[in-house]
């Protein structure tokens, strides 16, 4: 350890402080939530709503998509409106026609506009006040306000019931016909949403900004950018810029040159026998191709449903197939998929780093833990299933059916099942990296391995620290721990020494560089990626410090995406290094589209969204799927399909990839995922930001607007995209099935050593 002290320390050093600034500023979300009152009274005294009452509507939200229909505090799906914003404008509008009937006996736009700005002035005064009294744990409300809630509430409990009047928005929404048939949940429903919307547009104690940060944009009460959020915008550019400027210099002026071993003359992972556990991940690559084309496939049911919302292409499907279970189970089978690439990825890796051989019963091991994913895929989506069409009994939901959370949807039952196995993942790969690290020699890289690995394992427990009835902006806190944190920080690190040991071990990058650039590697994901997660917090009932945490340090994530371009050269060059190197080349293509996708997509797209000031205008808008196609596929699911294309090539030695399913494969995929973001999405999204600056978020989720000629016609193109992204997904899947069962189909790939003569490949 001696060489590598300094790496060591940083990284170790960089953890140490960024998780006390996480674990710190994580105790003010506790501290400075929105408080959810005891009691809603009115001026008389009644009692309106209370907090149990407020949380049954959080559940009754929950069982019906949460998330996936439409959004609260700008998190979750797009076709539907923000609930909050849509809430708080239409309360809005509500009081202003009650007020003008009140004071001046006539409608609102019959007004003079000295009547108007003298109403306005006193709605600004009354939702901006803070009318909660902390003491007795009471939220007092006028009743003109009362009655502008009432009214307001009776909408959305039409619109999610089967109200014929409302039919036409329904479908303009994406919403199933009696989203939820409960008439008695409807109304605990529409107690959540006000209070949603209260928290939004109520000042906190002591302060001129509300408890989401003046968020969402809504002129009526001057709902505006705070200073706080321009002067911690500009911080960030600023640090973003410093540094990439010193990440250059570094580079320039403290980079040594890379020590280069000479190639060996046969891959050396071929000269070591496939062992049964290895030979038992066939079937795991065919889970992931599986999934992914499930996957896709949904991706474009679901993305017609913005065009016909209730059906698909004349098909009446929302009654059981609604769109908020279909972009559920688009997102969920993309993290499982993804997920089951890189667990079987270590499961390769094991037996190698063992001495090429089996710890006591693992190919065991491996089919368990296999048949237990494929339980906890079923259960997931059936569960799904159930509760979305309200089929499963509401104190179910949450357990078996539908947590409502974006990312996280699966049922808790089906959640702690991932985590065991994820945890049994854990164990499979400890029995062959714990004899390996006993062994003498340079175990650095290995023990940074297997420190990524642990952190997989145990992570995603952080999911368990919130529940049902758990206040929104906490459970916001812990959902992004794994959003953010498990799949783009840890996962992160675990790829980047993969690779490394995997390069390692062929014998085409020394073990020093290896080791020293992953540990340099690591140190930059973890400075940025661990406080960053707050980034996605801005606006979600938490506190200017969050927000001045989450914006500095999120604007260095982006800091060692820039010299991806150079990583992605250097693994392409390896290619070259030796003649056997040819046969993994496919694999090592996907890794240089990783790299690509990591710059543009978490990186440029990434960092369009990060700044306080840019979300607060876009957040919840098509900006942001931008940027999760992008990160999500363009990293995560190259580098997934990557993982299985080169185990697929040493646990078929004789396969030899088809080149023209692999080309269709490769480049149609990224076309594909070009034409879908650069046709469709950002051009939406961007549409959507001038709408949501110059009018509100309201208007830019609204459906008149959302309806419009322009978006329906951009909603259609990306059809195309869609199109040639699941050609390019069903060549992939073909190869990989191909190559699981009919290798012996393929070319024998010969091999030539240094004196020219051909041999064939074997394990």
């Amino acid at each position: 350890m001696a060489k590598y002290r300094r790496l060591w320390f940083l990284l170790i050093g960089i953890l140490a402080v960024t998780f006390t600034l996480l674990g710190y500023f994580g105790a003010e979300v506790y501290r400075e939530a929105p408080p959810i009152p005891e009691r809603v009274v009115s001026a008389d005294g009644d009692t309106l709503m209370t907090g149990e009452s407020i949380l049954d509507g959080q559940t009754a939200w929950q069982s019906v998509g949460g998330m996936q229909l439409g959004s609260i505090w700008g998190h979750g799906a797009y076709q539907a409106p923000d609930w909050t914003a849509d809430w708080l404008h239409r309360e809005l509008e509500t009081w202003l026609e009650i007020a003008a009937r009140e004071e001046y006996g006539q409608d609102w736009h019959s007004l003079s506009g000295q009547q108007q700005n003298a109403l306005q002035y006193a709605l600004k005064t009354e939702y901006r006040t803070n009318t909660y009294d902390a003491e007795t744990s009471t939220l007092h409300l006028s009743e003109r306000r009362v009655e502008a809630i009432a009214k307001t509430a009776d909408y959305y409990s039409r619109l999610f019931s089967d109200a014929p009047e409302l039919q036409s928005t329904r479908d303009n929404y994406a919403m199933k016909e009696n989203t939820l048939p409960s008439a008695e949940r409807r109304e605990r429903m529409t107690e959540f949403f006000f209070w949603t919307a209260w928290a939004a547009a109520t000042e906190r104690p002591e302060s001129d900004v509300t408890y989401t940060n003046n968020w969402p944009h809504e002129p009526l009460i001057d709902n505006r950018p705070s200073g706080e959020n321009v002067v911690w915008s500009l911080i960030s550019v600023v640090l973003l810029i410093a540094g990439v400027g010193g990440l250059i210099w570094a580079w320039a002026f403290l980079r040594k040159e890379d020590e280069e071993p000479e190639a060996p003359v046969q891959d050396p992972l071929t000269a070591v026998g496939l062992t049964p556990s290895q030979k038992a991940l066939g079937k795991y690559l065919l889970l992931v191709v599986g999934l992914f084309t499930f996957q896709v496939m949904l991706g474009g049911f679901t993305a017609h449903y913005t065009v016909e919302g209730q059906g698909f292409y004349g098909i009446e499907t929302s009654e059981w197939f609604p769109y908020s279970l279909m972009r559920t189970w688009h997102i969920q089978s993309a993290m499982f998929w993804i997920a089951t690439g890189f667990l079987a990825a270590g499961l390769f890796l094991a037996p190698i780093i063992n001495g090429g051989k089996d710890p006591k019963y693992q190919k065991l091991g491996v089919d368990v833990l296999f048949w237990a994913l494929v339980a906890v895929v079923a259960g997931s989506f059936i569960g799904n299933f159930l509760a979305i069409n309200q089929i499963m009994p509401a104190n179910l939901s949450f357990m078996l059916g539908h947590q409502g959370y974006e990312y996280v949807d699966l049922g808790r039952l089906w959640q702690i099942g991932k985590f065991l196995g994820i945890v049994f993942w854990l164990v499979l790969m400890l029995r062959g990296i714990v004899p390996a690290l006993r062994q003498p020699g340079d175990k650095n890289l290995l023990a940074l391995l297997t420190a990524s690995v642990v952190a997989i394992g145990l992570f995603y427990g952080a999911g368990f620290f919130y529940g049902e009835r758990t206040h929104i902006s906490i459970m916001e806190y812990w959902r992004w721990w794994i959003v953010h944190l498990w799949v783009e920080g840890f996962f992160e690190v675990f790829a980047t020494a993969a690779l490394a040991f995997i390069f390692c071990s062929m014998g085409l990058v020394s073990r020093t560089v290896a080791t020293a650039a992953s540990l340099a590697s690591a140190s930059l994901f973890m400075l940025g990626g661990v406080p960053g997660t707050f980034h996605h917090l801005y606006f979600s009932g938490t506190t200017t410090p969050v927000m001045a945490v989450g914006a500095t340090f999120s604007a260095l994530e982006v800091v060692p995406l820039v010299v991806l371009g150079y990583e992605a050269w250097e693994n392409w060059r390896l290619k070259s290094r030796a003649p056997w190197m040819e046969n993994i080349r496919w694999p090592l293509t996907f890794f240089v589209a990783v790299a690509f996708w990591n710059m543009l997509g978490a990186g440029v797209l990434g960092f369009m969204i990060n700044p306080p000031i840019a979300l607060y205008y876009i957040q919840g808008l098509n900006t942001t799927p931008t940027h999760a196609h992008a990160a999500l596929f363009g990293v995560y699911g190259f580098l997934a399909l990557g993982f299985a294309l080169m185990i697929l090539r040493y646990i078929r030695p004789r396969i030899v990839f088809d080149e023209r399913l692999m080309k269709v494969g490769f480049w149609w995929l990224n076309i594909g995922l070009v034409l879908m973001l650069f046709t469709s999405l950002l051009p939406v999204g961007f549409i959507q930001f001038i709408a949501s600056a110059s009018e509100g978020l309201w208007y830019a989720r609204s459906e008149a607007f959302m309806q419009s000629d322009i978006l329906q016609t951009l909603r259609w193109v990306r059809t195309i995209g869609d199109v040639v992204f699941i050609v390019g997904a069903l060549a992939v899947t073909w190869q990989v099935v191909k190559g699981v069962f009919f290798p012996d189909l393929e070319p024998v790939a010969l091999e030539t050593d240094e004196k020219g003569a051909a041999s064939e490949l074997s394990a």
